[in-house]
């Protein structure tokens, strides 16, 4: 699928289903607890082509890319830098494998990890050429999409937005941001409102804006409400199943697919043009949604 027409299937306001959680799968499959998710592209490719082959089994159309902490920044935490292009490249190759031209391959770029000036350390000039590095990589690869998602800092955002575009003013790029419900409104932890970040989001060069994690399918209903009043312009969701809650020593995310797929249902009656899952979110959940909305 190129370019072009994932920009056109955007734009017809017809559902796009995307995929589910990446790291909640390779937990389930015994990823050691503070180990890199992204290693697994380099360690063992066939794990991420298999979650891959479920979700769009499942009924996806659109798949990310294992690459959510693969910036250079990112990666250093883990002594993995100097791996940034074989990991996104691989990554990108990975899902093309498996899609070929049944799904959209969407590049996932998630935060540095670290604050930026003055609230952090980080410099913009360095974040910059962190996403850079990393976007580079997967627009070579061939990836359909990249996907800046679970952000908190609008500041970090617009500089991925902007980098996406610096490398390709064709690429779509969908931009999403993690929101808490306060008395005031829907805000990031930043305190970003849901009406702010697609504003500049959308203003930086972003194709698509919505919101991912942070919170269940139910509460996501009510960002979406926000985000419909504020833009006429694609929006994408992808909501947790539901707000993790720890038994016998295990996060468990409690929505069923039957419960997600319902407030999925929703989501597209809004007019949500890309629905997906993050947390807790499997190919069942996927699968309950494809049936729902007879994708």
């Amino acid at each position: 699928m190129t370019m072009e027409r994932l920009r056109e299937r955007l734009q017809s306001g017809r559902t796009i289903l995307a995929d589910g959680a990446m790291g909640t799968m390779l937990m389930d499959r015994g990823l050691p607890a503070g180990k890199c998710p992204e290693s697994v592209t380099l360690e063992d490719p066939a794990q991420i082509e298999a979650i891959t082959r479920l979700y769009i089994g499942a009924g996806a159309v659109m798949v990310q890319t294992n690459t959510f902490g693969a910036s250079p920044l990112k990666l250093a935490s883990c002594g993995l830098e100097k791996k940034t292009e074989e990991i996104n490249r691989q990554a990108v190759e990975i899902c093309r494998g498996v899609t070929r031209s049944h799904a959209y391959v969407a590049a996932s770029c998630g935060p540095s990890g670290r604050l930026l000036k003055p609230h952090g350390d980080l410099n913009p000039k360095e974040l910059a050429r962190s996403y850079h590095r990393q976007i580079r990589c997967l627009v070579d690869a061939g990836c359909d999409a990249i996907c800046v998602e679970t952000m908190t800092d609008i500041n970090e955002a617009i500089i991925a937005v902007r980098a996406t575009r610096t490398i390709s003013p064709d690429i779509p790029v969908i931009a999403t941001m993690t929101f808490d419900p306060t008395p005031k409104g829907f805000f990031t932890v930043m305190g970003v409102s849901v009406e702010r970040a697609a504003q500049e989001l959308l203003k930086a060069g972003a194709d698509a804006v919505g919101a991912n994690c942070g919170q269940g399918s139910d509460t996501m209903i009510e960002i979406a409400r926000v985000l419909k009043q504020v833009t006429d312009k694609p929006i994408a969701i992808r909501p947790n199943a539901g707000m993790p809650i720890l038994e016998h020593g295990k996060t468990i995310y409690p929505e069923t697919p039957e419960y997600f797929a319902d407030n999925c249902c929703e989501l597209a009656r809004l007019g949500v043009g890309i629905i997906g899952g993050c947390c807790g979110t499997t190919p069942a959940h996927i699968r309950a949604v494809a049936k729902a909305l007879e994708v």
